[in-house]
């Protein structure tokens, strides 16, 4: 936007620190809050800092929205969007939202318990406010219809931000990689129950909450010598591995889009995901063309699906590059962007 002659401005909390400058090339970053520690030690989000943007976002706009044409924003953390939705009848700005995921009410309990009753009211409320919507997947964009969104809702396909020629695939080497957060939803444990099946090795790349749960599966399971899990690796380090790897192992049961599978995808490599009523992933898969979904995340299921990667052999490198090049600019974010420009002009 900004190489295209558009004045933009970035709101966001400080994420720097405290003596330097947060700067974008063309953008006027504006700071709506000190730098905040956003997750608490169990991996979940912590409540202040979105309260302290959403108080931030509100001051700005009530004193600067005048100047802008379009606010554009996460629907999550919710507070600052229902602080654009309140200034919007002020000034009029058209309100643009990404919603990567809709939770349900189970989930909200979940993940706060008795509190939950109060994120999923929040929600509830970001819903009500007039609004342009963008969502990463079918999955998420049927759930804000159904919940009755105020607005329209366009589905986006593409956050790729690499190379979008068609990929030389590398033989494969009997390896599995998993690559992500170690929090609950994703279950990197699950990986060296299945893998453990299998004669293969296994690389499990990242840290989180969950991090001693897979060392302590692996220790558990006697698969040192087979199993490595180095914590977080430079992202060469990430791209070496899924560039070698037999495939991705993601065995989420909650996922709003899943870009490490395009990712791994760029590179030849297809994927192994879980099928789950809220994996949004799965969306990205074509059995047998770039991967497959196995039925659950037991040990049985995962490594039969990872079985199916290695008879397929180097034939589903190839149609998984394939794959690739015919969808790359799609899935790019080069493509999404030029949706999201034209969403601009939609009034709201």
């Amino acid at each position: 936007l900004a190489s295209d002659g558009h004045e933009v401005t970035y709101l966001t909390l400080r994420q720097w620190p405290t003596g330097e400058r947060g700067e974008v090339p063309g953008v006027r970053v504006v700071t709506a809050g000190p730098r905040m520690a956003l997750y608490n030690g169990t991996g979940q989000r912590r409540i202040l800092p979105p309260l302290v943007f959403g108080a931030g976002v509100l001051v700005h706009l009530l004193r600067h929205g005048r100047d802008y044409d379009v606010v554009h924003t996460s629907s999550f953390p919710y507070f600052s969007l229902l602080a654009a939705g309140l200034v919007r009848r002020v000034h009029g700005f058209r309100l643009v939202v990404d919603w990567f995921e809709l939770w349900s009410d189970a989930y909200w309990r979940e993940y706060l318990g008795p509190a939950g009753r109060v994120g999923a009211f929040v929600q509830r409320l970001c819903l009500r406010v007039r609004q342009h919507a963008f969502t990463f997947a079918r999955l998420t964009a049927d759930r804000l219809r159904r919940a009755g969104l105020n607005g329209d809702v366009q589905v986006l396909r593409g956050l790729y931000t690499g190379p979008e020629s068609r990929p030389a695939p590398v033989p494969a080497e009997p390896l599995v990689v998993f690559a992500g957060r170690h929090i609950p939803e994703k279950r990197a444990p699950a990986v060296v129950d299945a893998v453990a099946r299998t004669d293969l090795r296994a690389r499990i790349l990242g840290d989180g909450p969950e991090y001693e749960a897979v060392k302590a599966a692996i220790a558990r399971l006697g698969v040192q010598d087979r199993v490595e899990a180095p914590g977080f690796v430079p992202t060469e380090q990430v791209e070496r591995d899924l560039g070698r790897a037999l495939c991705l192992v993601l065995p989420s049961r909650r996922e709003g889009y899943g870009l490490v599978v395009v990712e791994a995808a760029s590179m030849g490599t297809p994927s192994v995901l879980v099928r789950d009523e809220d994996n949004a992933a799965t969306e990205l898969i074509e059995e047998g063309v770039n991967g497959f979904v196995a039925e659950s995340a037991a040990p049985e299921d995962l490594a039969a699906a990872i079985e199916k990667v290695r008879a397929a052999g180097p034939a589903l490198r190839a149609s998984t590059a394939e794959w690739f090049a015919r969808n790359a600019h799609a899935l790019s974010l080069d493509g999404s962007l030029d949706a999201v420009a034209a969403g601009y002009s939609v009034r709201s």
